[in-house]
């Protein structure tokens, strides 16, 4: 049985850079470069924040510092108006499309569009009302658990559970943009599939392939990644973001990852019974007449393997020849 390929969605964020070409771009990009999903964001200004300038809704640190929330979504925010367009566009490439909404509207907004899938970003994932809301629509979640507490992520876990959902999929975050290799502990992964016996991935913010080849070797199914297309330069998530050809090399990375990981039982490939013969094996190493005794002096274990293994020597010495052996013959039954 071949190992799984980790299912690896694009995630498309603010990197459309308020362009429908773009977006569309994007998808394509995607697509061609082996993403097995696209993945939106749904939302406006108005069902994320309000529009004040008080100090409580400035960006004080990191990638967007100096922005208001109000004016970084409403300048990150995919429109409404062109999910359809996309979901139809990424159908007609044959790329798997669905998003993360972000309020209860978002939801019915995305139920007219038959979104498959749900996404819970890191920072609703302890929006217990909109957990509801998605897990009564009894499709897949993909929860991503940044900042989250075990006793959160749990509560979380079994709301989605009690309120219909089946298939839920927890995804390892750390929610800094970007984040440094240092920030991870990669130990989680196994530690949330022990705890929640459900498939278990990463959403990588990261910004080379080292913690996502790390995470599909530690069982990591699913693998989420911000992209851009080829050589783009400006966009709010770019810093983080695969672009181009670098989504084709970090997919092969991740499924290179998870064919390493074999099968789930001790297995060795036949190619290496090639290599048997350079263990070391029982040899005459001086002519041993019929009846006369082994003895340290006359077999030895050596190198190549044509003869009886070493596990037999002790069992050998001290027995007699059956008949007349010669120096640099291999020892090929017990006498």
């Amino acid at each position: 049985m071949k190992t799984k390929k980790p299912f690896f969605i694009a995630e498309i964020s603010a990197n459309h850079c308020g362009s429908f070409l773009m977006a569309k771009k994007l998808i394509k990009c995607a697509k061609q470069n082996g993403a097995d999903a696209v993945k939106l964001q749904t939302y406006t200004p108005e069902t994320m924040t309000i529009n004040s300038n008080k100090k409580y809704f400035k960006i004080k640190n990191g990638l967007w510092k100096g922005h208001t929330l109000w004016n970084l979504y409403k300048k990150a925010h995919t429109p409404l108006e062109w999910h359809r367009p996309l979901f139809n566009y990424a159908k007609k490439l044959k790329i798997k499309i669905f998003s993360t909404p972000f309020d209860e509207s978002a939801v019915d907004f995305l139920e007219t569009l038959k979104c498959p899938i749900y996404k819970v970003a890191s920072f609703e994932m302890t929006d217990i009302p909109l957990i509801k809301k998605i897990a009564s629509t009894k499709k897949p979640i993909i929860m991503s658990t940044g900042m989250a507490t075990l006793k959160e992520i749990e509560l979380s876990y079994k709301i989605a559970r009690k309120y219909g959902a089946k298939d839920i999929t927890l995804l390892y975050c750390v929610s800094n943009y970007p984040s440094k290799n240092s920030d991870f502990n990669l130990r989680n992964i196994k530690i949330l599939k022990e705890k929640f016996k459900c498939k278990v991935g990463l959403s990588d913010h990261s910004v080379d392939s080292t913690v996502a080849i790390s995470a599909v070797a530690l069982g990591a199914e699913v693998v989420e990644k911000h992209i851009g297309i080829q050589n783009q330069k400006k966009g709010l998530d770019i810093k983080f973001s695969l672009k181009g050809s670098e989504i084709k090399k970090f997919k092969d990375n991740i499924d290179s990852a998870a064919a390493l990981l074999g099968k789930n039982f001790f297995y060795r490939n036949n190619s290496e019974n090639k290599s048997k013969i350079f263990r070391r094996s029982i040899f005459v190493v001086e002519n041993i007449k019929k009846g006369e005794q082994f003895t340290k002096k006359n077999i030895r274990r050596i190198r190549p393997g044509y003869g009886l293994k070493p596990m037999y020597y002790e069992k050998l010495i001290g027995k007699k020849s059956s008949k007349t052996l010669y120096k640099g013959e291999p020892l090929k039954k017990l006498f």
